[in-house]
Protein backbone atom coordinates (compact mmCIF):
# COMPACT_ATOMS: atom_id res chain seq x y z
CA UNK A 1 0.00 0.00 0.00
CA UNK A 2 1.28 3.27 -0.83
CA UNK A 3 1.13 5.70 2.08
CA UNK A 4 1.99 9.79 1.20
CA UNK A 5 3.44 11.59 4.46
CA UNK A 6 3.40 15.64 4.84
CA UNK A 7 5.48 17.24 7.66
CA UNK A 8 3.18 20.03 8.86
CA UNK A 9 4.74 22.47 11.99
CA UNK A 10 1.24 23.39 14.18
CA UNK A 11 1.12 27.29 14.29
CA UNK A 12 -0.54 29.37 17.01
CA UNK A 13 -3.54 30.80 14.91
CA UNK A 14 -4.15 26.70 14.36
CA UNK A 15 -4.67 26.35 18.21
CA UNK A 16 -7.84 27.11 20.76
CA UNK A 17 -8.02 28.53 24.08
CA UNK A 18 -7.01 25.39 25.76
CA UNK A 19 -3.65 24.94 23.44
CA UNK A 20 -4.00 22.55 21.36
CA UNK A 21 -4.94 22.28 17.49
CA UNK A 22 -8.88 23.35 16.79
CA UNK A 23 -10.94 20.63 15.61
CA UNK A 24 -11.64 21.86 12.36
CA UNK A 25 -8.39 22.66 11.42
CA UNK A 26 -7.62 18.80 10.74
CA UNK A 27 -10.09 19.00 7.57
CA UNK A 28 -7.70 21.41 6.27
CA UNK A 29 -4.64 19.09 7.06
CA UNK A 30 -6.53 16.46 5.44
CA UNK A 31 -6.57 18.79 1.78
CA UNK A 32 -2.65 19.13 2.27
CA UNK A 33 -2.20 15.02 2.40
CA UNK A 34 -4.56 14.82 0.23
CA UNK A 35 -2.64 17.25 -1.94
CA UNK A 36 0.32 15.71 -1.63
CA UNK A 37 -0.32 11.87 -2.15
CA UNK A 38 -1.68 13.33 -5.59
CA UNK A 39 1.81 14.85 -6.16
CA UNK A 40 3.56 12.26 -5.19
CA UNK A 41 1.61 10.09 -8.04
CA UNK A 42 2.51 12.54 -10.48
CA UNK A 43 -0.90 14.35 -10.67
CA UNK A 44 -2.15 17.79 -10.01
CA UNK A 45 -5.62 18.98 -8.41
CA UNK A 46 -4.85 22.10 -10.13
CA UNK A 47 -4.31 20.31 -13.45
CA UNK A 48 -7.61 18.34 -13.15
CA UNK A 49 -9.82 21.81 -12.57
CA UNK A 50 -7.90 23.14 -15.54
CA UNK A 51 -9.91 20.39 -17.35
CA UNK A 52 -13.09 21.50 -16.37
CA UNK A 53 -13.36 19.04 -13.28
CA UNK A 54 -13.63 19.38 -9.75
CA UNK A 55 -13.85 17.00 -6.68
CA UNK A 56 -15.96 17.72 -3.96
CA UNK A 57 -16.06 16.30 -0.67
CA UNK A 58 -19.14 13.73 -0.08
CA UNK A 59 -17.90 12.57 3.53
CA UNK A 60 -15.38 13.29 5.82
CA UNK A 61 -15.23 11.44 9.27
CA UNK A 62 -12.83 12.66 11.67
CA UNK A 63 -11.57 10.19 15.11
CA UNK A 64 -9.40 12.60 17.62
CA UNK A 65 -7.25 10.58 19.89
CA UNK A 66 -4.49 12.87 21.23
CA UNK A 67 -4.16 16.39 21.32
CA UNK A 68 -1.69 18.25 18.71
CA UNK A 69 -0.20 21.04 20.37
CA UNK A 70 1.13 24.87 19.18
CA UNK A 71 5.02 23.68 17.95
CA UNK A 72 4.99 20.58 17.53
CA UNK A 73 5.17 19.06 13.90
CA UNK A 74 2.73 16.45 13.16
CA UNK A 75 2.84 13.78 9.90
CA UNK A 76 -0.29 13.33 7.77
CA UNK A 77 -0.51 10.23 6.45
CA UNK A 78 -2.32 9.50 2.96
CA UNK A 79 -3.32 6.59 1.02
CA UNK A 80 -6.50 5.55 -0.86
CA UNK A 81 -8.40 3.62 1.09
CA UNK A 82 -10.87 2.14 -1.54
CA UNK A 83 -11.55 3.94 -5.21
CA UNK A 84 -14.49 2.84 -6.79
CA UNK A 85 -16.44 3.53 -10.16
CA UNK A 86 -17.37 7.39 -9.05
CA UNK A 87 -16.15 7.33 -5.54
CA UNK A 88 -12.90 7.50 -3.62
CA UNK A 89 -11.71 7.29 -0.07
CA UNK A 90 -8.90 8.63 1.16
CA UNK A 91 -7.51 7.36 4.34
CA UNK A 92 -5.55 9.22 6.89
CA UNK A 93 -3.30 9.03 9.78
CA UNK A 94 -2.11 12.38 11.55
CA UNK A 95 0.30 11.34 14.24
CA UNK A 96 3.05 12.79 16.25
CA UNK A 97 7.05 12.54 15.77
CA UNK A 98 6.96 10.04 18.44
CA UNK A 99 5.06 7.89 16.40
CA UNK A 100 1.67 8.21 18.71
CA UNK A 101 -1.70 9.09 16.45
CA UNK A 102 -3.61 12.03 17.02
CA UNK A 103 -6.72 11.46 14.55
CA UNK A 104 -7.64 8.74 12.16
CA UNK A 105 -10.27 10.06 8.85
CA UNK A 106 -11.31 9.18 5.72
CA UNK A 107 -12.63 11.67 3.31
CA UNK A 108 -15.16 10.50 0.36
CA UNK A 109 -14.45 12.21 -3.33
CA UNK A 110 -16.33 12.48 -6.49
CA UNK A 111 -15.29 13.86 -9.85
CA UNK A 112 -17.88 16.10 -11.66
CA UNK A 113 -17.90 18.51 -14.11
CA UNK A 114 -17.26 22.08 -12.99
CA UNK A 115 -20.13 23.62 -14.95
CA UNK A 116 -22.76 20.73 -14.01
CA UNK A 117 -21.90 19.10 -11.21
CA UNK A 118 -22.40 15.72 -12.88
CA UNK A 119 -20.40 13.01 -11.96
CA UNK A 120 -17.98 11.33 -14.06
CA UNK A 121 -15.72 8.18 -13.47
CA UNK A 122 -11.92 9.28 -13.15
CA UNK A 123 -11.78 6.75 -15.22
CA UNK A 124 -13.04 9.18 -18.41
CA UNK A 125 -11.62 12.10 -17.44
CA UNK A 126 -7.82 10.30 -16.38
CA UNK A 127 -7.15 6.61 -17.29
CA UNK A 128 -3.70 7.00 -15.92
CA UNK A 129 -4.81 8.68 -12.73
CA UNK A 130 -7.57 6.13 -12.53
CA UNK A 131 -5.30 3.18 -12.75
CA UNK A 132 -2.90 4.53 -10.31
CA UNK A 133 -5.33 4.80 -8.03
CA UNK A 134 -6.81 1.17 -8.70
CA UNK A 135 -3.42 -0.06 -8.22
CA UNK A 136 -2.67 1.57 -4.65
CA UNK A 137 -6.04 1.19 -3.33
CA UNK A 138 -6.39 -0.77 0.35
CA UNK A 139 -9.37 -1.75 -0.96
CA UNK A 140 -10.35 -3.30 -4.66
CA UNK A 141 -13.95 -3.73 -5.60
Amino acid sequence: MFISEKEIEVRYAETDQMGVVYHANYVIWLEIGRTKLIQDLGFTYAGLEDHGYISPVTNVNITYKSSAKYGETVIVRTWIENHGKLRTTYGYEIVHKDGTIASTATSEHVIVKKDTFRPISLKKVDPAWDAKYVEIAKVHE
